[in-house]
């Protein structure tokens, strides 16, 4: 693959982890809260009163959502580094090269 894809694939990668963040990590950011203040975590559905459920579990969730967004932003930056660090101007073969050493620059056979 060329190097200017991983550098494409890199900042898609990083946009998909910082927009996943923002969308769905707000509902994440009341279980630590609950967690470490009161102690007791609660689900709340739309149309109900609030439910109890177990801090493990929701934090456990929180962590995994964690994961995956640095998953995201990781690969993200593997890829762009991939693609700066590519072989850019190494693959040039010495017949294609321009300039001073390259097969433009020969000497002309008109000056005898």
């Amino acid at each position: 693959m060329s190097d200017t894809r991983f550098s494409m694939i890199g900042i898609g990668l990083i946009f998909a982890g910082f927009v996943t963040l923002g969308i769905f990590g707000g509902q994440f950011a009341s279980v630590t809260l609950e967690a470490e203040t009161f102690g007791e975590c609660f689900e709340y559905p739309e149309d109900g009163e609030p439910i109890p459920i177990n801090c493990g579990d929701a934090l456990l969730g929180k962590n995994a959502f964690f994961a995956l967004v640095v998953g995201l932003i990781g690969a993200g930056i593997f890829a762009l580094i991939k693609g700066v660090r590519g072989r850019w101007d190494q693959d040039v073969k010495p017949e294609d090269v321009l300039g001073p050493g390259g097969s433009d620059s020969k000497p002309n056979d008109d000056s005898k």
